[in-house]
Parts: C-alpha cells; structure tokens; sequence
C-alpha cells in the first residue's frame, strides 16, 4: 500500500504534460482494448499505447534501477504483443 501512495504522490509532482501525457495513453490503452472495437488493428495499438505508458514511467524512473528496468521489460512485452497482434490483424 505505501508503494501505492508513494506512486500516486510522485505522480502530483510530475509536470502537467507528463501527467496528461501519461493519463492519454492509459485511457488509449484502456479505451482500444475494449469489446467495442473487434478489429486487430486497435488491439495493436492500444498494446502500443501501454508500451509507450511503461516506456515513460521506465524513462522517469530510471534512479531506481530494477524498477526501470521492470518497466522496460514490460514495453517489451507489449511491443512485441502489438506487432504480433498486428501480424494477425492482416
């Protein structure tokens, strides 16, 4: 719980474009992942969208290392989800 409001706090302190930056892709990813879209080409780009949002928190947490690397790891995983979602979209 502490490491929550501990996020949550850091994330106030982050400047206005990086907060709507962050909360436009997580509502992206969220938005696109949905039942209402059926084509594969949005299921890619909302993995897109949530590769960007952890590549952005890895970028801004890189004082602490396995954190940011934890969050590298993940946009990894969802760049490659994307592609191969796109792959089967075709």
């Amino acid at each position: 719980m502490q490491r929550i409001k501990f996020m949550y706090k850091q994330f106030l302190r982050e400047p206005l474009w990086f907060r709507l930056f962050i909360s436009t892709t997580l509502l992206i990813s969220i938005i696109f992942s949905s039942s209402i879209f059926t084509n594969g080409y949005y299921k890619s780009y909302a993995k897109l969208a949530a590769a960007i949002f952890f590549c952005a928190y890895g970028i801004n947490m890189r004082r602490n290392v396995r954190i940011s690397i934890l969050f590298f790891a993940l946009a990894l995983v969802c760049i490659f989800l994307s592609y191969n979602n796109f792959k089967l979209a075709n």
